[in-house]
Formats: C-alpha cells, sequence, structure tokens
C-alpha cells in the first residue's frame, strides 16, 4: 500500500508560479513510476506529467510543454510539480498518482492515488 500527501496548491494571478509537491509513504519510493493529473469540473481526469522510477524519465502532456517540469527526489520520497507561466485553462484538482510498475499517461496505469489539491489560477 501506498499513501501519497500532496500539497502546495492555491490561488495565483495568470502568469504566476507553483509548486505542489506530494510526498510518498509505504513503499520503496525510488521502485515507484510518478504521475500528475488534474481534473477541471465537468471534466475528465487528464495527464499533465509523469516520471519513472530508478531512471528519472519524463513526458508531459502537450498542454504543459515548456511550462511545467515535474521532478523527483527518491530521499526525500517526494516527486514535484514546477509549474511556471500559469494559465486560467490551468485551474483544477490536481492529483498526485503512483503505480510500482511502469504508469504512464492514463489514469487507469496507477495504482495510487492522492487527495488532490485545488490550483486556482485567475485572469
Amino acid at each position: 500500500q501506498v499513501q501519497l500527501v500532496e500539497s502546495g496548491g492555491g490561488l495565483v494571478q495568470a502568469g504566476g508560479s507553483l509548486r505542489l509537491s506530494c510526498t510518498a509513504s509505504g513503499r520503496t519510493f525510488s521502485r515507484l513510476a510518478m504521475g500528475w493529473f488534474r481534473q477541471a469540473p465537468g471534466k475528465e481526469r487528464e495527464f499533465v506529467a509523469s516520471i519513472s522510477g530508478r531512471a528519472g524519465r519524463t513526458s508531459n502532456a502537450d498542454s504543459v510543454k515548456g511550462r511545467f517540469t515535474i521532478s523527483r527526489d527518491n530521499a526525500k520520497s517526494t516527486v514535484y510539480l514546477q509549474m511556471n507561466s500559469l494559465k486560467p485553462e490551468d485551474t483544477a484538482v490536481y492529483y498526485c498518482a503512483a503505480d510500482p510498475t511502469f504508469g504512464g499517461v492514463g489514469p487507469h496505469e496507477y495504482e495510487y492515488w492522492g487527495q488532490g489539491t485545488q490550483v486556482t489560477v485567475s485572469s
């Protein structure tokens, strides 16, 4: 079992930055593939970014490329999402996800989920 706790959400003006953090417990963190997803009201949960366990290979959704960066600190069992140049359309609940195998870009590819943190970008 893996427990995930997100933090760092909040209200920011367009063009601003936020950094989300997600701390994991319960399994060897370096072996977990980690991902960030988001869900806006009335929309499906969508992929934002992912990072593999040992190699740290990253993948980003086209909508956030060049603005968001995913990283991980295995010593702290924490994954981060640095969000720059935020836009109103980035407003959503952001979820951290973990998987002991490969992860991916689909929500169904992750076994464990955090409770979510709200990000609101005002225009």
